[in-house]
């Protein structure tokens, strides 16, 4: 009898740490936004956080996108190739990149590149005792450490997506009229005519929570760290893995809302 009733124990039990988890990161993240509408504001540490989730996250957001507009555009071409439908790569690349694959390959990149730093910065910070310097210096952590990470990520984040969504239809426009042979002033026309409101704000909004849940993965699992290295280790491990997850899913949820008919 026991034997039949373990694994039924052990999927409740893995549900009940799942839901234990969830529940923790929407208080943390309801603390967070509570503290947001709050001062004191520390401007020295959001003109740092815009920097690093910002500006420094250029590139790779540049490369990403360049490349991938290119590949898209050339699969586009192969594949309407098959049904005499090459004329519509300038339409399919800039509603993909627009509407999905810019926001969500920015959203990712953040996920590696600024979540894992995040956590690994926060969690070094409390492997070390300097959150709890903080707190003797009677300074909220989360005032301090969170909420300029969170919004810098907020502010920064759509405009990411917004360069990597002009970017990756540059690429594609590069391959389509330098390998393809398209003319670049219909490629264009094309582009321009074909995209419609909705899509430029699906990107940014999806920008806009990709950047938050980027940030607040990341401050999380900082916070959250075990003592030791294997701690940040595993912080930083967990925090990227909770970010692409949860990216996604709200990649397919803001999807639903925007697109749904």
């Amino acid at each position: 009898m026991n034997a039949i009733l373990a694994f039924p124990a052990l999927i409740g039990a893995m549900v009940l740490r799942f839901a234990a988890s969830v529940g923790r990161v929407v208080i943390f993240g309801a603390r967070t936004a509570s503290h947001v509408v709050r001062p004191p504001i520390y401007p020295r540490e959001l003109a740092v956080a815009l920097l690093n989730i910002g500006w420094l996250s250029l590139p790779v957001v540049g490369l990403t996108a360049i490349f991938t507009g290119g590949a898209l555009a050339l699969q586009i071409y192969s594949g309407g190739a098959r049904f005499n439908a090459e004329a519509v790569v300038p339409q399919i690349v800039a509603i993909g990149m627009v509407r999905e694959l810019g926001p969500v390959l920015v959203g990712l990149m953040i996920a590696a590149r600024v979540t894992s730093s995040i956590a690994a910065e926060i969690a070094t910070m409390k492997v070390t005792e300097q959150i709890d310097a903080l707190v003797t210096l009677s300074t909220n952590p989360m005032k301090y450490l969170v909420v300029p990470r969170v919004l810098a990520a907020l502010i920064t984040v759509p405009l990411l997506v917004g360069i990597g969504d002009i970017i990756g239809i540059a690429g594609g426009y590069t391959v389509a009229v330098q390998n393809l042979g398209f003319n670049a002033s219909a490629y264009l026309t094309n582009t321009i005519q074909f995209l419609e409101l909705r899509d430029i704000v699906s990107s940014l909004a999806k920008g806009a929570a990709f950047g938050v849940i980027a940030a607040l993965m990341g401050c999380y699992y900082g916070m959250q760290s075990d003592r030791g290295a294997q701690g940040v280790g595993r912080a930083t491990k967990n925090s990227v893995e909770a970010a692409a997850v949860l990216i996604l899913a709200a990649n397919f949820i803001l999807t639903g809302v925007f697109f749904s008919i």
